[in-house]
């Protein structure tokens, strides 16, 4: 896979040459005791224009979905951790593109395309005991975010986050932009994520002291609007791909390598290809649905989410049988991939879609 350059690259650096300096010190960084936010590898991806890649509609067409999901891809490819952090910031642009308001947007945009403003989408709550969730209060005639996020990637990197937080009054949860760069009112909770996989992402818990809202991004429940939100929801699968892709190549190249293989060897790595190609079929369908909206889009976004999951975990379960421990015990890039995208994949339920969506079918024959 060959992601083309997005205009906005000026720097000399081409994505090929960031995705391999960040694949190169991937390890490195996934070995910290303590992570901190991948500056190192962030950098590299805005010098050469990953983080602009859809900051400039109306100046340009739209960049094809192919291209989009094949850089999301490829960035997971080269480090798990930076590739969730992409990923959150390229829907992040999108939805300051199509929900914020007109003078905020412009004016928002430029920073990104100029280097100056990476972002994120932060949805999770808390558990019981972790803090009161993320909600809106009324200070004068302005409102202000106060409480808890968790899961929140790239905490502590990021100048803005879209974060979902619930409303003034009761209803659907609404999406508010927030400037994280004042430590008083955004403040980092360090010691929350301590996962073994997606360690250097920095996915911390963060709580709100009262931080100013620039803007409101829509009404309650604007955040799962379609097709933005299946847009979303794909680019997060084709994070899953890279991650996978980086198992794939881990495991053939450990079976290829043993001095004596034979059949079951070769029918693991079979069947790792098989589920790859999978994954690729799905990503290809996903793409061109993307391209062309229309009703199937959401239908698409929840069949190709189950599909390449399942193709995931085929992945790593044929690779984890076939090569056995030593590459997990010496801790290399399938042990690394393997973290990842274990941990990435818990993230996200899909079975009730999934059932809902078998459930209308159903409904839809006769009895």
């Amino acid at each position: 896979m060959t992601a083309a350059a997005p205009a906005g690259s000026d720097s000399g650096i081409t994505l090929e040459h960031a995705f391999d300096r960040i694949a190169a010190s991937a390890a490195a960084r996934d070995a910290v005791p303590t992570p901190s936010f991948p500056e190192d590898a962030i950098a590299l991806l805005e010098s050469a224009g990953a983080l602009a890649w859809n900051a400039g509609w109306g100046e340009r067409s739209r960049p094809p979905a192919a291209a989009e999901l094949e850089l999301v891809r490829r960035a997971a490819w080269a480090d798990g951790s930076v590739g969730r952090i992409l990923d959150g910031h390229i829907n992040a642009v999108e939805r300051l593109i199509v929900h914020a308001p007109d003078e905020l947007r412009e004016r928002e945009l430029a920073e990104v395309r100029r280097h100056r403003l990476r972002a994120g989408v932060w949805g999770g709550d808390p558990a019981p005991g972790e803090g009161p969730p993320a909600a809106l209060v009324k200070q004068g005639r302005a409102d202000v975010l106060r409480g808890v996020k968790t899961f929140c990637s790239g905490a502590g990197g990021l100048d803005r986050a879209l974060v979902l937080a619930r409303d003034l009054e009761p209803g659907p949860p609404v999406a508010v932009w927030i400037d994280l760069n004042d430590p008083d009112r955004v403040e980092v909770d360090e010691r929350w994520f301590r996962a073994s996989g997606l360690r250097a992402s920095v996915s911390h818990r963060v709580v709100f002291h009262d931080a100013p809202v620039l803007a409101r991004f829509g009404g309650p429940g604007a955040l799962g609007q379609l097709p933005w939100f299946a847009r979303d929801a794909l680019r997060t699968s084709a994070s899953w791909a890279g991650m996978a892709d980086a198992a794939v190549e881990a495991a053939l190249s450990e079976l290829a390598a043993r001095p004596e293989r034979g059949a079951l060897e070769e029918l693991a790595a079979g069947r790792i290809l098989t589920a790859q190609r999978t994954i690729g079929v799905w990503i290809e369908h996903a793409a061109r649905a993307m391209d062309d909206p229309s009703p199937d889009l959401a239908a698409v976004s929840v069949h190709a989410r189950v599909a390449i999951a399942g193709a995931c975990r085929t992945v790593l379960d044929e690779a984890s049988r076939a090569c056995g421990s030593r590459p997990f015990a010496l801790g290399g890039q399938l042990d690394r991939a393997r973290r990842d995208l274990g941990l990435f994949l818990l993230q996200h339920r899909l079975e009730p879609l999934l059932a809902r969506a078998g459930a209308a079918e159903l409904e839809e024959r006769p009895r």
